[in-house]
């Protein structure tokens, strides 16, 4: 439904030049919700933009369902109102001086061929129900609470039926609780209507509730592509492994190697001793590595001495409750581990602990 290939985006000021997009490529099916995901300034928005024509990359090519909006090579360049997309963004752009009913209809009373009075109010009031916004129709925009604004924007987005959604960070000005609720709902929505949708955050639990598939980005790149299960299990970088959820990182050398590409183990010489670990990519004998385990899970036990596989001992640093987890650190040797335990743990600063860290869930990245 939607390609992308090669695209390269810069911005040029009285400061200099930047590039936003850096040759970035990739492929979005029929019905897919696909997210870009990074920090601020990674080329993310810039990215949703260009696919949008509100911005006119450098070089490289864009289509949408089958038809080419941008090409440096061929010369094309489809305008936005011809692309037949539907964008929600950030800020809303919801115009305070109309009514709900007159928002949504705008994109129908500007389109051509323009339909008629009996279809506009047909279309509104389907794309209204469809975000549960039906009986406010005559209600001044402003007169919305924040999560009502949000539906507003995507009624209008979708009223005129587009064969692509483009969302940008559209949850960034709700509060928590609203945020969650909303990531149900526009999940559901865009699921009943079966539109591609291209997403683009920078919080990763909105990309791994809400996608079939996210790529993280990273300085204009894009430095991992898959499911949310596989990028937050299977993390290639240190980079995507912290900023996908948390992870502890330890460096070391490995010793030794056993197994084949895809299913080999480690052994990785670290400060707080020797490590097994998976290790999915292929690193030698004498190469450093960095180890990755995320907080959940690190296995906290009372010290009974002895040694064990992956069993480190260690003194609690730090306890706090946040509610339905305790977050701990517990200090090894040099390093500081963080750990997660579940609410009714007895654990107290101080104790000497022994860590556990399963070879399943220790990664061994190259640096």
């Amino acid at each position: 439904m939607i390609e992308i290939r090669n695209l390269c985006m810069t911005y040029r000021t009285a400061h200099g030049e930047h590039q936003a997009v850096k040759g970035v490529s990739l492929d979005i099916r029929q019905g897919q919700f696909y997210t870009l995901l990074g920090p601020s300034g990674c080329g993310k928005t810039t990215m949703l933009r260009c696919v949008a024509g509100l911005e006119r990359p450098d070089s490289g090519e864009i289509s949408i369902g089958g038809e080419i909006v941008y090409s440096s090579e061929k010369g094309i360049w489809v305008p936005p109102h011809n692309r037949n997309i539907g964008m929600v963004f950030q800020s809303y752009a919801i115009w305070p001086h109309m009514t709900v009913f007159e928002n949504v209809a705008f994109p129908l009373r500007h389109k051509k061929p323009k339909p008629g009075r009996a279809e506009i109010k047909e279309r509104v009031g389907k794309a209204l129900a469809l975000v549960h916004l039906a009986g406010l129709e005559d209600r001044p925009a402003p007169y919305l609470s924040g999560g009502q604004q949000q539906r507003l924007a995507l009624a209008r987005a979708l009223v005129s039926e587009p064969r692509v959604l483009l969302l940008d960070e559209p949850l960034s000005n709700l509060d928590a609780k609203l945020r969650e609720e909303m990531r149900f709902e526009i999940r559901q929505v865009v699921e009943r209507l079966g539109v591609t949708t291209l997403f683009v955050t920078h919080e990763q639990i909105e990309a791994l509730t809400m996608s079939d598939v996210m790529a993280v980005m990273n300085d204009g790149k894009i430095v991992q592509e898959g499911a949310p299960a596989e990028i937050y299990s299977k993390p290639t970088g240190a980079f995507v492994a912290d900023f996908i959820g948390r992870s502890n990182f330890l460096t070391g050398k490995v010793s030794s190697v056993a197994g084949s590409n895809g299913s080999s183990t480690a052994m990785v010489e670290t400060k707080i001793g020797t490590m097994h670990c998976r290790l999915d990519v292929s690193a030698a004998a004498g190469e450093d590595v960095t180890v990755a385990i995320r907080p959940e899970n690190v296995a906290l036990m009372v010290d009974q001495g002895g040694a064990a596989l992956n069993q480190f001992a260690g003194t609690v640093d730090t306890v706090v409750y946040v509610g339905n987890l305790i977050d701990c650190v517990v200090t090894v040797g040099a390093e500081r581990v963080r750990l997660q335990l579940q609410p009714s743990a007895a654990v107290a600063r101080g104790a000497q602990v022994r860590l556990n860290f399963p070879v399943e869930h220790c990664l061994a990245l190259k640096q």
